[in-house]
């Protein structure tokens, strides 16, 4: 695609919220589009949505208010004036088709969850990796603070048991999802960048484009905004640095001594971590989060950063409220306890994103354990184009189980599949015990007899993975 979007012009001013009238949404179970829904309910919105299929998410929306139906029909298009869809939902969809045909207003969820953002300070959280947890670590610290901000993320928040939520206070902390070029439609007060690193590139094709896209996400600050960017990623860093000689305010963020906001003396308790920050005032003070691994640090900081200084908060209430965190639906969730083994299950579905977890998981295995990594690629494409790099991610693990590409939104490419990723992985680690298991009603039953105690089970991926990690526990004897 090389970005722009062809289909939405991410650009252009988004329709206030009360233009709207009634809302319908495609494929509204998503874990975006569920979350764009809720904010709308809760504003008072009439929503609709249908889905492929029943879900807790769809009980759950209906539970608020949403008329929801399983099965997609033009004839739910009845009494609607705005369609909402993702970049997922093809144009041949039978709901959109007929929008379309009707001159319905047809907006991405992006363009919709903007619309319900008007009068509040945007933070907009962007990143390859990182940008789900850092949502939601920022989100529960100024819950902590006091300031109950509306938010909309990628995952559920642990403690609170959704992924949406619209508050009292005036800030509204969004996940800012670069995959298709809509997190440029937001045009925050504080931008956060993670990392800037080749991803997605069957929409942008090469990462020049993926930096550029960037680069108009950090142009978009409204004037006066902050950019917190990642210091210790070469992608983040020439961000910032581009965003400062254009005369943007930015704060960098890191493990190295030149950032502006410092992390240093870290430690790993179990599933705790524990560093000092230092932020732009020289003062050392101590960063403590309940999940564990060096990026989660990386993750805090930024949060710190921007709610400290970008929203003004009290940094000691931010990092109590960051201590209080206890972790985001589906990044290193414990799933369970059997036979003396542990089951942990994560999203993590690019390269960054899996060599993290991998390693957090090697640093808790102890005693005689050892690391069983089962791994679903997602998507034909990035399994072609990042085989090699997802080889060395898994390469620390013990035993690698590698399960068929979980395709999403792509039809099957031929000579792509997830033996790409086990022979880039024996050519990076000869001696690697790495099992390919296409079927997923087989994946269970192979873990569950190849494990002992104190191993430590890690499911990753961002299909339906995550349901393998209850199977391997019940399988093990547990409940």
């Amino acid at each position: 695609m090389n970005g722009p979007n062809p289909r939405f012009d991410f650009r252009a001013p988004v329709p206030p919220l009360e233009e709207l009238g009634a809302v319908h949404f495609v494929a509204i179970g998503g874990s975006g589009m569920s979350g764009v829904a809720r904010v709308m309910l809760a504003r008072g919105c009439r929503v609709s949505g249908s889905d492929a299929k029943e879900s807790p998410v769809l009980a759950a929306l209906a539970a608020e208010g949403a008329d929801v139906h399983v099965g997609h029909d033009a004839a739910l298009l009845e009494g609607v004036d705005t369609v909402v869809i993702s970049s997922a939902i093809r144009e041949s969809n039978v709901e959109l088709a007929a929008a379309r045909e009707r001159g319905l207003r047809v907006l991405h969820r992006a363009q919709a969850l903007a619309s319900t953002m008007a009068g509040s300070r945007r933070v907009a959280v962007a990143g390859a990796n990182g940008k789900t947890t850092t949502t939601s670590m920022l989100t529960v610290a100024l819950q902590h603070c006091g300031a109950d901000p509306s938010f909309a993320a990628g995952g559920e928040l642990a403690r609170h048991g959704t992924n949406a939520h619209w508050g009292t206070g005036d800030v509204f902390v969004a996940e800012a999802d670069e995959s298709d070029g809509s997190f440029l439609v937001y045009r925050p007060s504080v931008a956060v960048v993670t990392n800037v690193q080749p991803d997605h590139l069957d929409f942008y094709g090469d990462f020049e484009h993926v930096q550029q896209a960037y680069a108009e996400f950090a142009d978009s600050l409204e004037a006066g905004g902050l950019l917190v960017a990642c210091h210790d990623d070469a992608g983040s860093l020439a961000l910032a640095e581009r965003a400062r000689e254009r005369g943007a305010r930015v704060l960098t963020y890191g493990w190295s001594p030149e950032a502006d906001v410092v992390l240093a003396d870290a430690v790993a308790r179990g599933m705790m971590s524990r560093a000092t920050i230092t932020g732009p005032d020289g003062e050392a003070r101590s960063l403590r989060v309940n999940i564990p691994g060096r990026h989660n640090l990386l993750n805090a900081a930024a949060a710190w950063t921007a709610a400290v200084e970008g929203l003004g908060q009290d940094p000691t209430r931010v990092l109590d409220g960051l201590f209080g965190f206890t972790g985001t639906r589906r990044r290193f969730e414990p799933k369970g306890w059997a036979a003396g083994v542990t089951v942990v299950d994560d999203y993590a579905h690019n390269p960054g994103k899996v060599a993290a977890v991998v390693q957090t998981g090697a640093a808790l295995v102890s005693d005689g354990g050892r690391l069983v990594v089962v791994f679903q690629p997602h998507l034909y494409s990035r399994t072609r184009d990042f085989a090699r790099e997802f080889a060395q991610a898994l390469a620390p693990a013990d035993v690698v189980v590698l399960m068929e590409v979980y395709g999403a939104r792509e039809d099957p490419v031929p000579g792509v599949s997830s033996q790409l990723v086990a022979d880039a992985l024996r050519a990076v680690r000869p001696d690697a015990d790495v099992r390919v298991v296409p079927s997923w009603s087989a994946v269970a039953g192979v873990v569950a007899a190849m494990v002992r105690e104190r191993d430590l089970v890690l499911t990753v991926g961002a299909g339906d993975v995550t349901m393998v990690g209850p199977e391997i526990l019940r399988a093990l004897g547990g409940s």
